[in-house]
C-alpha cells in the first residue's frame, strides 16, 4: 500500500467520512456526521428514564403515576434538546480513487445540526437536509420508536480528477467533476436491545448533472447505533452501491483510445453493483457527558470489496486493489 501525504481530493462520494450511516437518530445515513450521534441517543435516554421516586410511596405508584409527560429535569437543557450545531476537522487514509492500491491523506471538514428541526448535514463534499420535521417525540411526550428521514442532497464527485497516484491510469485521463443531485430516504427503529438504540435503513440517490459521468448512483446501508457509556457511542453499517451504465462506463470502461495509450487492455464496463463494505465509528465527549455537547473525539474504519466491473476493469484487477481501506479520526465541537 502505497500513502501519499496531502489533501483528499478524491473519491469523496465512497471514502469520505461522509459515507458512515447518520448514527443521529433522526438521520439514518457518514463520517464526520456521526460525531452528534452519542449526545441525541443520551438525550433521548435520559427522556426515557422515570423521574426518581421522592419517597417509598412514589416509587411503588404505577409508572404513569410517578413520571409525567414530557423528559426529565435535566434533559431540556441540553443543547440538543432544540437548534444545535456540530463542527469540526478530521483527517484520515483512503484510496486515491476507486479501486485504487495508492492512498492519499488529508484533512477533512465536519458541519451537521438541527434548526428548527430541520437536521442537515455534510455528505461527502455536500450537504443533505431531511424535511421531515417528526421530533424524537409523540403527543404525549413519549419518545417515538419508529422515525422516518427524507430529503435532497447534493454531492460533489471527486474520483480521478487528480493525484491518481498510479502513472498508467493517469494516461486514461483526468475525469471531471460530478455534481450529483438526489436524495436521502430511510427509516429509524429505536429500542430494540436497550431502551437508547437504533437500527436504520437508509436509501440514498443521485444523478450527475455536471456532464461528468451522466449516471445515477444507489446506495443502500443497515446500521446499528448504541451508546457505550453516558459519553461513549458506536456504530456499525454495512451498505451496497449500485450504478448504472453511464457511471460504469465513465469510471470503469478502457476505450480503444485509453488502450493505446495505457497498455491496458479494452473494457467495456456494465451497470451492477460497484461496491459492498462495513463500516465502523466509535466515539468519546471529552467532559464525560455528552448531553453538554463541547469537545468529542470520533475514530473510524471501513472496509469495502469492489464487485462486478468495479472489479473486473484492468484499473483495478491489474493496476489496484479490489479490496479498499479507509481509517480516520478527528475531534468536533458542538454547542
Amino acid at each position: 500500500m502505497k500513502i501519499n501525504n496531502g489533501p483528499m481530493a478524491m473519491p469523496w462520494g465512497r471514502y469520505y467520512m461522509g459515507r458512515m450511516a447518520h448514527i443521529t437518530i433522526k438521520l439514518a445515513a457518514a463520517f464526520l456526521c456521526g460525531i452528534v450521534a452519542a449526545p441525541t441517543a443520551f438525550a433521548q435516554d435520559e427522556a426515557s428514564r422515570p423521574y426518581p421516586a421522592n419517597n417509598p410511596s412514589d416509587a411503588a405508584s404505577p409508572p404513569q403515576q410517578a413520571r409525567p409527560a414530557g423528559p426529565p429535569p435535566g434533559v431540556a437543557d441540553s443543547i440538543f434538546a432544540g437548534d444545535w450545531v456540530t463542527i469540526g476537522i478530521g483527517g484520515g487514509v483512503r484510496p486515491s480513487y476507486d479501486g485504487s492500491d495508492n492512498y492519499n491523506f488529508g484533512p477533512a471538514p465536519l458541519i451537521q445540526g438541527s434548526i428548527d428541526g430541520f437536521d442537515f448535514g455534510a455528505r461527502g463534499p455536500g450537504l443533505f437536509v431531511d424535511i421531515i420535521r417528526d421530533g424524537a417525540r409523540d403527543a404525549r411526550g413519549q419518545q417515538k420508536k419508529v422515525q422516518f428521514v427524507f430529503g435532497p442532497q447534493v454531492q460533489l464527485r471527486f474520483d480521478r480528477t487528480g493525484r491518481i497516484g498510479d502513472d498508467v491510469v493517469a494516461l486514461l485521463g483526468e475525469r471531471e467533476t460530478a455534481v450529483e443531485l438526489g436524495f436521502t430516504s430511510g427509516v429509524v427503529i429505536k429500542e430494540l436491545a436497550n431502551p437508547v438504540d437504533s437500527l436504520s435503513f437508509t436509501l440514498d440517490a443521485g444523478w450527475d448533472v455536471a456532464g461528468a459521468h451522466n449516471g445515477r448512483v444507489l446506495r443502500g446501508s443497515i446500521g446499528y447505533a448504541t451508546p457505550l457509556s453516558r459519553a461513549a457511542f458506536a456504530n456499525l453499517s454495512l451498505s451496497a452501491t449500485h450504478v448504472d451504465d453511464n457511471y460504469a462506463d465513465s469510471y470503469y470502461s478502457i476505450d480503444a483510445a485509453g488502450s493505446a495509450a495505457s497498455g491496458l487492455s479494452v473494457f467495456d464496463a456494465d451497470s451492477g453493483f460497484s461496491s459492498a463494505g462495513a463500516f465502523l465509528v466509535l466515539g468519546y465527549d471529552l467532559s464525560g457527558n455528552a448531553l453538554d455537547g463541547g469537545f468529542s473525539l470520533f475514530g473510524l474504519s471501513s472496509y469495502s470489496r469492489q464487485l462486478g466491473d468495479a472489479k473486473r476493469t484492468p484499473i483495478t484487477s491489474v493496476r489496484g486493489d479490489a479490496n479498499q481501506w479507509f481509517v480516520g479520526g478527528g475531534v468536533a465541537y458542538s454547542f
